[in-house]
C-alpha cells in the first residue's frame, strides 16, 4: 500500500511537470480590446522553470515582453506595453488552448485574449 501510494505521488509530480512543459512554445493570438476591437498576432512562451515562464506578444508593430507563471489550469501573465503594466489571466483548456482576460493599468475594463498553440 505505501509503495504504490509512493508510485502515485511520483507519477503525478511527473506528470505535473509534463503539463508544465506543455505551455512553452508559439502561440496564435486573437484577442479584444477594451473597446471592442480586435487584435491578432503571436506569442512566444519560454519556459524558466516547471511553473515559471518568459512570454513575448507580437501583435502588428507593437511587442510587449513579460514573466508568467502556470499553476494546474491557471495562467498568468504580467507585462510592459509601452509605459503601463498590464496582468492577463488564463485558464488552460485541455486541448492546450489559453483563454484570458486582460487588463492594463490606468485603464478601466478588461479585453480578451485566446492563445493556440501553432
Amino acid at each position: 500500500m505505501i509503495r504504490t501510494l509512493a508510485l502515485a505521488i511520483g507519477f503525478a509530480g511527473f506528470a505535473g511537470a509534463a503539463m508544465a512543459q506543455s505551455i512553452g512554445g508559439t502561440y496564435a493570438v486573437s484577442g479584444t480590446n477594451h473597446d471592442g476591437s480586435t487584435y491578432g498576432g503571436t506569442a512566444e512562451i519560454t519556459l524558466t522553470s516547471e511553473t515559471t515562464c518568459e512570454i513575448v506578444w507580437t501583435t502588428g508593430s507593437t511587442t510587449s515582453t513579460g514573466i508568467c507563471s502556470r499553476n494546474d489550469d491557471s495562467f498568468a501573465a504580467a507585462y510592459v506595453l509601452e509605459d503601463a503594466v498590464g496582468l492577463v489571466i488564463y485558464k488552460v483548456l485541455p486541448d492546450g488552448t489559453l483563454n484570458g482576460l486582460w487588463t492594463i493599468a490606468g485603464e478601466g475594463g478588461t479585453g480578451t485574449e485566446v492563445l493556440m498553440k501553432k
